[in-house]
């Protein structure tokens, strides 16, 4: 009877959260939404992808791609944006099940001098950051992996947004949340640059095509490719201005990936499924990592809020961000520049996504509805990510 009395609750709690769950709605009902959402917003084009039970279950393109009026298809290349920083996570817990990449090691016992001493020089050019500007802040040494991956360098989103255009660290490594690409940007540097006698040293974008031809994305990289000319999406900015494509000739791992709707479906749901890593390394990405402690992601280095105002579900991933609603565990990532809004939402229990690409950003202000009208309640902090444009979280 004690047995039953313990296992009881959990049968309650799995039953009421299995119906928040609603049926996914028919296709002809998402393309209603989609295209009313286009026409609240005035957005030119827009992709979206639904993942149930860890399997791409539709897939479709809305709009134009460029001022000519081509259309918008699912095998367009669009600009991915921060969706390469889950991208590039992914790839990293690859390397930490093949031990080249231990995730609370400081990063200094993966170099072979200190940071300061590095670039930029011919050999460590400037994309990679002005680390000597670290050489009187020895808190660099306490920077590890699993801080890169978690926004909590205390690094500024770019040095070049510094008034001085030099990197500084902000708080004490490890200590809270601050969004960072240029953490991001460091731990590429110690993949590709670091001890070749640990494994390191290694090409980051050689390692993602491996991901991607497994995963048979055949239309993304971190760096441009002749053959995403074809079938390519310009952008429209907040004003409604077309804006051309950006051809990125480096790779970038804070956000250089150009995709395809069709192909990051394969990815998201990938990832759902736990593909292409252990148990426990699948775990960590969507382990909350990291209390956030802050009412909105930007501006940066904003205050911590006070302990009982702060959101006591919302965490930094390794990644992405996750948080806890309606139907459980999710986890979530988003993308953005001027002309770019894309997101991608899932739930653990059900292995249910929804990613959105979109090649204009004033879309952005219908992803919590469309999100909401495909998955129901789920919880995800868009009023946290976008602040008050995005409305209350779904």
């Amino acid at each position: 009877m004690g047995q039953l009395l313990t296992i009881l609750p959990v049968i309650l709690i799995a039953n009421a959260v299995c119906t928040l769950a609603q049926k996914i709605p028919a296709p002809a009902a998402i393309d209603g939404e989609v295209q009313a959402i286009m026409s609240r917003t005035h957005a030119n084009g827009m992709t979206i992808a639904v993942i149930d039970h860890g399997r791409v279950k539709y897939v479709h393109a809305y709009g134009i791609r460029n001022a000519k009026g081509d259309p918008l298809t699912t095998d367009t290349v669009m600009y991915g944006a921060s969706l390469t920083k889950t991208v590039f996570a992914y790839t990293v817990m690859q390397l930490v099940d093949q031990g080249k990449v231990k995730l609370d090691t400081p990063i200094k016992d993966d170099l072979d001098k200190p940071l300061p001493e590095y670039g930029p020089d011919p050999t460590f050019p400037d994309k990679y950051g002005p680390y000597r500007s670290l050489a009187n802040d020895s808190r660099w040494e306490k920077i590890t992996p699993r801080m890169c991956l978690t926004h909590s360098t205390g690094f500024h989103n770019f040095y070049f947004m510094e008034p001085d255009q030099k990197l500084h660290i902000h708080f004490d490594p490890g200590s809270r949340f601050s969004y960072s690409g240029d953490g991001f940007i460091l731990l590429q540097f110690v993949i590709e640059h670091g001890k070749k006698s640990q494994g390191l040293r290694l090409d980051v974008n050689d390692l993602t095509q491996s991901i991607f031809k497994k995963l048979g994305m055949t239309r993304t990289s971190l760096v441009w490719r002749d053959d995403f000319a074809s079938n390519l999406a310009d952008g429209w900015n907040d004003h409604g201005q077309v804006q051309e494509h950006d051809r990125r000739s480096k790779v970038h791992a804070a956000g250089s990936m150009d995709t395809t709707i069709s192909d990051f479906s394969k990815f998201a749901a990938a990832l759902a499924r736990g593909d292409g890593l252990s148990k426990a390394s699948r775990a960590e990405i969507t382990k909350p990592s990291l209390h956030i402690t802050t009412a909105h992601q930007f501006p940066l280095l904003l205050p911590e809020l006070p302990p009982g105002q702060q959101r006591k579900d919302l965490y930094a991933g390794l990644g992405v961000i996750v948080f806890n609603g309606p139907q459980g565990h999710g986890y979530y990532k988003g993308g953005h520049d001027n002309q770019t809004g894309n997101t991608m939402v899932c739930l653990e229990t059900s292995q249910r996504c929804v990613v959105i690409l979109s090649n204009d950003v004033r879309s952005e202000t219908g992803f919590s509805d469309l999100v909401r009208f495909v998955l129901g309640k789920t919880g995800v902090p868009y009023s946290w990510e976008y602040g008050n444009q995005a409305g209350k979280s779904q």
